[in-house]
């Protein structure tokens, strides 16, 4: 799918200077959204931006595609065009969309029991658990108590086989809670046992492909010399911990087993081959900011469904269904669609929650570290960023909001 651009014209903007490496933004910008690039360009001078890229598509046209700083802080290499980055849980969107090509197809009765194609999964109570479950994170499964091991993440036979043996933490769909890696794995075992290709070969046959997008679920090789490493964030102190980091402490936990139960794939192997090459349909998604935006508008009306999802499915997107005051898992206000995170404004609330401030017909999805694409079909809007350093929180990052809210301002 190939989009024009909107009379935008070339930004190019010096910044400083890092040793010898000049910190630069580059790209297009149409005249209407200056206060995206002021935005972008002002992450690097003031808010420890290290290398990133912004894209925004409007009414089907890009008006936004910029590119800065230090793709690679060990050998200088600037952000170039063609940059990619892991974007960690801003994959579940594309993961999401796998499930709901093959609804679409009619291939995947997303209400239909798991069990049906999958037998083993119905052990310990999951006879009745769907794939709508696995989509609105309500199927209880966010973790797995069993001591797993290092390398975990990377061998989805062995998540399977101990999610399919595991015992949910609460009945499947009577209770919402953020599952951070298991979602990935359940919903590409899915795919496998439906289509009989893994979630990465689907997903770059039937979406990326089509659409033209930088966008891997499981890196090829060939594409490793583009890959911008990821600045792993470190815990600021003196920061009061959050509810959810009060609750990791606490042994056997949702929480604990989620922050020391998965391996170190987050921690060393997302900046090794290996763990590129890994297919993590939660978290191991490389792609930039002009792959989250164009995923993302071609679910618009100006696109014209290039996909075939239909009309009428992608417009339940954005209907919440799995909203709760109390996340089991993030231990705040969430709201989930069918695989896509919602508007979450959780700004005054009690223990300062984090959000996700976009506009009310919006879905979508962050990632780790403040990486977001979304869709806004009542704005006509779809937007991606991608960046190296992680910044903090559970959900979007200062660094983030102030992109989608420049955005906002511009419409």
């Amino acid at each position: 799918m190939t989009m024009a651009h909107a009379a935008a014209e070339p930004y190019r903007r010096a910044l400083a200077m890092v040793g010898d490496s000049e910190i630069r933004v580059d790209g297009i910008c149409h005249p209407r959204f200056t206060a995206v690039a002021d935005a972008f360009a002002d992450n690097f001078t003031t808010h420890n931006e290290a290398g990133a890229s912004v894209s925004v598509v409007h009414d089907g046209r890009v008006v936004v595609d910029l590119w800065g700083g230090i793709a690679d802080p060990a050998t200088g290499r600037a952000w170039a065009p063609d940059t990619v980055v892991v974007v960690f849980s801003a994959t579940k969107g594309a993961t999401a969309l796998c499930l709901h090509l093959l609804a679409a197809r009619g291939q995947l009765d997303l209400d239909a029991p798991i069990a049906d194609v999958w037998p083993d999964f119905a052990a310990h109570g999951k006879g009745r658990a769907t794939a709508r479950m696995i989509l609105d994170h309500s199927i209880g499964l966010p973790v797995i108590r069993a001591r797993l091991k290092v390398d975990c993440l990377t061998d989805p036979d062995y998540m399977v086989a101990h999610l399919a043996d595991e015992t949910p933490f609460w009945e499947p769909g009577t209770r919402t809670g953020y599952h951070p890696l298991t979602m990935g794995f359940l919903a590409g075992e899915l795919i496998r046992r439906v289509d009989g290709r893994g979630l990465g070969g689907f997903f770059a046959d039937e979406i990326a492909g089509p659409l033209g997008l930088d966008f891997w679920i499981g890196l090829p090789e060939a594409r490793e010399p583009r890959v911008a490493p990821v600045i792993v964030h470190r815990p600021v102190r003196d920061v009061p911990p959050s509810p959810f980091l009060m609750a990791a402490r606490e042994a056997g936990s949702i929480q604990n087993l989620f922050v020391f139960n998965h391996g170190d794939w987050s921690a060393r192997g997302v900046n090794t081959r290996a763990g590129r090459a890994a297919v993590i349909g939660a978290a191991s998604g490389v792609t930039n900011a002009r792959g989250l935006a164009g995923m993302y508008a071609a679910l618009l009306a100006p696109a014209g469904d290039p996909l075939g999802i239909g009309a009428g499915r992608i417009a339940r997107f954005a209907d919440p269904m799995g909203a709760t005051q109390m996340d089991a898992t993030l231990l705040q206000p969430t709201c989930f669609g069918p695989g896509f995170m919602l508007r979450m404004d959780n700004r005054g609330r009690p223990g300062n929650p984090d959000s996700l401030i976009v506009g009310r017909a919006a879905f979508g999805h962050v990632g780790a570290g403040g990486s977001v694409g979304f869709a806004d079909p009542d704005r006509g809007l779809a937007f991606g960023y991608a960046m190296t350093r992680m910044g903090p929180g559970l959900l979007l990052n200062p660094r983030g909001q102030s992109l989608v809210d420049a955005a906002y301002r511009c419409l």
